[in-house]
């Protein structure tokens, strides 16, 4: 997150300038795995939170090559591999923004899984070469030595951001802000109330559905609105 100090153009006293930063993602595995639906749930509960926040959003900076029909890896899988289009349907529509913390999100895919375990007998299963491997991810940051002075730099600085600064400072920045905010957010609120109608114009912005180009686009067409209706 963008660091608080001072500012010397008359706007605040109370920020530096917004350090753009990017990152990238290691995966490793956790030991974990999975052939049927039971034992996917056995290691949704055991599992680190890591885990489920990667299959969630570490597929926003994995290469794409087709359009993913599933919003998570979970969901993706008990489509194509246990053939469970009812249940790939209800966990693809889990959006872990609406809830508040990655705890939530596991026991609500839990409770998911055990309804389909109860409503039938039978527990699908997959060959044991298409098993689910529970990953988790560690974000190498790297500094790109670019700054945004005040916020008027926005617009313009933001279309200019890889993908990977997209995903630390609108996603990856959730979990490190006290209000769950993007940095671009928590940064506004040096200059006090004067850019609050922007903060909640990015705050109401879900990153989950879509892909990061989409989202850059998205965050610069607010930016752009705001700036260029002569809001400062």
């Amino acid at each position: 997150m963008a660091e608080q100090a001072g500012q010397d153009d008359g706007k605040s006293p109370l920020t530096q300038p917004f350090n753009i930063r990017d990152c990238a993602l290691i995966s490793m595995a956790t030991g974990y795995r999975a052939q049927n639906l039971r034992e996917f749930k056995e290691g949704l509960l055991r599992v680190p939170g890591g885990s489920i926040y990667h299959h969630f959003w570490g597929r926003f900076l994995e290469p794409q090559f087709d359009e993913p029909e599933y919003s998570n890896d979970f969901a993706a899988w008990v489509y194509h591999r246990l053939n469970e289009k009812a249940l790939a349907e209800k966990l693809s529509v889990i959006d872990p923004t609406d809830y508040e913390d990655i705890e939530s999100v596991r026991q609500d895919l839990v409770e998911r899984i055990e309804d389909r375990l109860y409503e039938n007998e039978f527990v699908p299963w997959t060959r044991a070469d298409e098993q689910f491997h529970f990953v988790r991810s560690q974000i190498v940051i790297l500094d790109t030595g670019r700054y945004l002075e005040i916020p008027s730099d926005l617009p313009s600085g933001v279309p200019e951001m890889t993908i990977g600064s997209i995903f630390y400072h609108f996603i990856d920045a959730r979990k490190r802000t006290e209000d769950r905010s993007d940095d671009f957010s928590a940064w506004l609120t040096g200059w006090g109330d004067t850019y609050n109608d922007l903060r909640l114009k990015l705050l109401a912005v879900d990153p989950f559905f879509s892909s990061l180009k989409e989202l850059r686009f998205t965050v610069t067409k607010v930016l752009e609105e705001y700036f260029g209706g002569g809001n400062s």
